[in-house]
């Protein structure tokens, strides 16, 4: 059947300033990381997507190696894309990026122009686009030169394949020096992509004061600290959960301590009518340097519920302050070591 988008769906979204650029972000964006490889039915995500756009996520965030297998979010959303959203092109805003192992050898990794430039090739053609909107550096790599980085970067905005360019989990000073080579090129810096959630509040060290000094947006990702901050794990470890399975939620980050924290926070997203999810997200989108949030969705359900955190946004300042009372350093940020390198 013909997809159709819903007429009022501009009408359902928030949508928010990405730096100084003249770009508006949904304030919640579909990111692709899970549930979008060769593992889940292809019905299913055409489901997800749909259903995104209709609510007003006119943003769809895919890396190189997304999957499983790597490349196959890419790949499926370009199927999804040329029978359902070639229409609506200029009304999408979509990313990829290119950082971590995509090949084998030594070209396909880290930060040299050689792979970034035929990772965006590559993205281009799994994706079906003849650009991105926005192509990012998915990690700080300390081994090249950041001038090289940077130029493979700017080289992607000139040659039309991607309009802006964005960084991922940098820290404070490298993002400033990333945003120094860029500008000097002629190629400002858009977007950063860091983590941050209820238990993982690094961004807030730093580096918020460092993207609003050099006009970039900040998106975040794993605000539900994939998972962690929703009600799965309030009873212990699911069998059908990502922890269960260890695939990128390793269990011995949810301790005792992380237990009690994520409890005591669902009791406060109770009071509001919030679930914990609909709380960490809201939460997540307090600070207006905060231009988007990145959630994932395994269904339409999903998806709904999260995105309906926007109904309840603000917080009193005893809210906040109860929060942060249980709000601290959970030590689960698997970016850590990138970000500070």
């Amino acid at each position: 059947m013909t997809y159709l988008a819903a007429d009022d769906r501009y009408e359902r979204m928030t949508y928010r300033r990405a730096g100084r650029s003249g770009i508006k972000l949904p304030l919640i964006s579909l990111g692709l990381w899970h549930n979008f490889g060769e593992d889940r039915p292809l019905d299913g995500q055409r489901a997800i997507l749909r259903r995104a756009f209709d609510l007003g996520v006119t943003h769809f965030d895919l890396a190189n190696n997304y999957g499983p297998p790597f490349g196959s979010a890419e790949s499926n959303f370009g199927r999804i894309y040329q029978q359902d959203f070639r229409p609506y092109r200029d009304e999408l805003f979509l990313s990829t990026k290119a950082g971590w192992d995509m090949w084998p050898g030594p070209y396909g990794d880290l930060g040299s122009r050689k792979y970034l430039l035929a990772s965006l090739d590559q993205s281009l053609s799994r994706m079906g686009v003849d650009y991105v909107d926005v192509f990012y550096h998915h990690r700080n790599d300390p081994e090249t030169p950041l001038e090289e980085t940077m130029g493979a970067l700017d080289q992607a905005v000139r040659s039309g394949k991607a309009l802006y360019a964005g960084i991922s989990s940098y820290s404070p000073q490298r993002t400033e020096e990333a945003a120094r080579i860029l500008r000097e090129m002629g190629t400002p810096l858009f977007l950063h992509q860091p983590s941050y959630s209820l238990l993982n509040r690094w961004i807030e060290d730093g580096l918020l004061e460092t993207t609003a000094a050099v006009g970039a947006g900040v998106i975040v990702f794993s605000p539900l600290a994939q998972g962690m901050l929703t009600d799965k794990y309030l009873d212990g470890v699911p069998a059908d959960s990502r922890m269960a399975a260890n695939t990128s939620l390793p269990a011995e980050l949810l301790t005792e301590q992380n237990l009690q924290r994520i409890r005591a926070l669902n009791q406060i997203a109770s009071r509001r009518g919030q679930s914990l999810a609909q709380l960490a997200l809201a939460w997540a989108a307090r600070d207006e340097r905060v231009s988007s949030v990145l959630i994932g969705a395994s269904s339409v359900r999903q998806l709904e519920q999260n995105i309906a955190a926007l109904e309840h946004q603000s917080f009193t300042a005893e809210e906040l302050a109860e929060i942060d009372q249980h709000a601290v350093e959970g030590d689960i940020d698997l970016w850590r070591s990138v970000a500070t390198s």
